[in-house]
């Protein structure tokens, strides 16, 4: 179900609708791009009037009658350069499924161990979890990682890193 199924009024729907639409083609500009049919000069390029009607879409609905038209028409109104950061920025992507991804292991393993009970708890599992999977995106071993962390501790040495040279 999409976001226009939940549209409660005629302004809502409309605004969805036409929100979709931008976003729709903004997506298949985005891939052409990805897939080699657009360099970034030309994405920026064939992206502006784009970018215009959405901000003109947003705008309109800066008085609607639906109170959360409203105020998603403004957040996006204020937010717009922000939106479009994917447009210019090399690695940052249009949506969030990489993010999403990346989290899905740690979401499922607090789902099946029922969390933390301590804010300590929390912080040891928020960190082995960032700990793994840094190591799987690097094609490290974690448990190699982490025993010659806990190693280099005990013995004083340097810490190892993660972070690529």
């Amino acid at each position: 179900m999409g976001i226009q199924e939940f549209a409660r009024t005629t302004d809502a729907e409309r605004f969805c609708r036409d929100a979709l639409a931008l976003t729709a083609r903004l997506f298949r500009m985005w891939h052409r791009f990805r897939g080699g049919g657009l360099d970034r000069p030309e994405l920026i390029r064939e992206s502006i009037p784009l970018q215009k009607r959405f901000f003109r879409l947003c705008e309109q609905h800066l008085d609607s009658e639906d109170n959360e038209v409203r105020v998603l028409a403004t957040a996006m109104f204020q937010h717009c350069d922000r939106l479009f950061g994917f447009l210019e920025y090399p690695g940052v992507e249009p949506a969030n499924n990489s993010a999403e991804r990346a989290l899905r292991h740690a979401v499922i393993w607090r789902k099946g161990s029922f969390g933390n009970q301590s804010a300590n708890g929390e912080v040891a599992t928020a960190r082995l979890l960032t700990v793994a999977r840094t190591c799987v995106m690097q094609r490290r071993n974690a448990l190699e990682f982490l025993c010659d962390s806990v190693s280099r501790h005990r013995a004083g040495q340097t810490a190892l890193s993660l972070l690529q040279p």
